[in-house]
């Protein structure tokens, strides 16, 4: 490795360690979720599926039945949708938004954890009838990254505690 290459890598490491850079670690989720059971109405949402394989890559068991558990995440609203933005001249739809809502909380015992809460994530995105196809993976790949945030935001409030 030449002198320019150390001197440009050394540059580049104190530069970032002077901005407060930090690579995104693992969530540490309090110890009274190490066996969480997830208490939701639909477990065949996407919200869902993503909450529980996060907290399993995070280290955190998720039991089937609540007596198992040392704490709750009880999901108690999820739902998505999308609605109209914008329109043309024709009154044809020119642009949607697509949203997340979930409201939900975490006990342990008889001990709240985290108090109810409710957090709700949108996407916008452009319509084009001659695209149908094309918008509606558009549509389904933005309802994927906004579970996605809405689960990695949760964590992050989690390891906060």
């Amino acid at each position: 490795m030449s002198l320019s290459r150390v001197i440009a890598a050394t540059a580049i490491s104190l530069f970032l360690a002077a901005c407060g850079f930090q690579l995104r670690g693992e969530a540490n989720v309090p110890a009274e979720m190490s066996r969480t059971y997830i208490a939701t109405n639909d477990n065949y949402s996407l919200f869902y599926r993503n909450l529980r394989d996060e907290l399993k890559s995070v280290g955190v068991e998720v039991v089937d039945l609540p007596g198992d558990s040392t704490a709750v995440f009880s999901i108690l609203r999820d739902y998505t949708d999308q609605r109209v933005l914008s329109v043309s001249a024709r009154n044809v739809p020119r642009e949607f938004e697509v949203f997340y809502t979930v409201s939900y909380s975490v006990d342990s015992g008889e001990q709240s954890i985290m108090a109810p809460q409710s957090m709700t994530l949108t996407r916008d995105y452009t319509y084009d009838e001659t695209q149908v196809l094309g918008k509606a993976r558009e549509e389904e790949l933005l309802r994927r990254a906004i579970v996605d945030d809405l689960v990695r935001l949760i964590l992050k409030q989690l390891s906060s505690l």
